[in-house]
């Protein structure tokens, strides 16, 4: 796991991106500053050197508790289990995945999960892309030099990028979510003049 590059204050909003894995779990961190959007960190945490599945959960648990005291996310986004054909593998990852969002939910931070093919076509355009076409469309956006040597890392801060974009034209007011002015207007014609 790479070190913490910034100190966050509380005011600011940091999303930490998930991509759950059993053997390799990859995580984005980055932070909407104005029309920019700076990457803190991406990496990947690499859980093969355990053989017993609940260790691997235990090293999970004790690196995401890791990431958010070193980076103080307010925001947590999770990429959902995609359905398989093995059984064992999709409880596998749900439990990898669950591990996870108890540490966020632990620390009070909101969660959020989407769809592979929905982060997919937030940051291409298309929900069929691949990952090597997620990860360079990543470093044009964010213009990183280096691609990381496992992709997880950049399906971790796809899903960082999906939330931000997600979350980032909405308009909330009287705890309502509004997804566009249109949307408001529409749901609050006495308020406009």
């Amino acid at each position: 796991m790479s070190q913490p590059t910034i100190k966050q204050s509380n005011n600011q909003t940091i999303i930490l991106g998930i991509d759950p894995g059993t053997v390799v779990m990859g995580y984005g961190v980055i932070q909407p500053v104005g029309t920019d959007i700076k990457l803190i960190s991406l990496g990947s945490i690499h859980l093969t050197k355990y053989d017993d599945h609940f260790d691997r959960l235990h090293r999970i648990y004790d690196e995401m508790t890791q990431l958010i005291n070193d980076y103080k996310p307010t925001s947590f986004a999770i990429e959902a289990p995609f359905f398989g054909k093995n059984v064992q593998s999709m409880l596998k990852l749900g439990r990898a995945q669950g591990v996870a969002i108890a540490v966020a939910l632990s620390h009070h931070i909101p969660v959020v999960e989407y769809s592979p093919r929905k982060v997919k076509q937030s940051i291409t355009g298309s929900g069929k892309a691949t990952k090597e076409q997620v990860a360079a469309m990543l470093q044009q956006i964010l213009k990183f030099e280096q691609m990381p040597k496992h992709l997880d890392a950049t399906d971790g801060l796809a899903v960082a990028l999906c939330h931000h974009f997600q979350t980032a034209n909405k308009i909330v007011t009287n705890g309502k979510n509004y997804s566009s002015w249109e949307m408001f207007v529409k749901g609050n014609p006495k308020r406009v003049k």
